[in-house]
């Protein structure tokens, strides 16, 4: 189903995807997917306007990986990086990020907004996130043309195998 519709005098395309899997609904939660990007803090915005119409509560994921350190083969040019000690310190900044777009995008929403940073794969955190929601929301990365038309892999995957309707917030292009 596509719904097109006038936001904040921007002309947005949602598309929605509507499965039923028997799984339990908290009745009031929908979870977005945030991850500092444009098309991220416009899903956000969609899903602040949705929860104020359902009157439910949103969760803001972001979902972070440690990043790969190089394999040892020999003396490193510089001081070897220690995974144990460096995971605090991804995980805190994960927080601090989706905290920080919280802030930007919903500072002042009638909304109640909880950011949370959870480790692992985008697709796998957010469908785990969305378990029990209402609604699972994500931006889409198009790039105008015939990219624009695609969406994003993160967008398709969880689209697919989502345990509740999916929103896939993406700006429409000029017609």
């Amino acid at each position: 189903m596509q719904v097109r519709g006038r936001l904040l005098d921007v002309e947005v395309l949602a598309v929605i995807f509507l499965c039923s899997r028997g799984h339990e609904r908290n009745v009031g939660k929908i979870v977005v997917g945030v991850d500092g990007s444009d098309a991220s803090k416009e899903a956000l915005r969609w899903a602040l306007d949705e929860a104020k119409l359902r009157g439910a509560t949103v969760v803001a994921v972001n979902a972070w990986q440690m990043p790969l350190l190089p394999i040892d083969v020999g003396p490193p040019p510089v001081p070897a990086l220690d995974a144990v000690e460096l995971l605090p310190e991804v995980e805190r900044s994960a927080q601090r990020l989706v905290e920080s777009v919280v802030e930007e995008v919903a500072g002042g929403a009638d909304v109640d907004v909880e950011p949370v940073a959870a480790e692992g794969p985008a697709v796998t955190v957010l469908i785990e996130a969305a378990r029990d929601a209402e609604l699972l929301v994500v931006g889409s990365r198009g790039r105008g043309g015939f990219l624009g038309l695609l969406l994003g892999s993160v967008s398709l995957q969880v689209a697919q195998h989502a345990p509740c309707p999916v929103v896939i917030d993406r700006q429409a292009t000029d017609p």
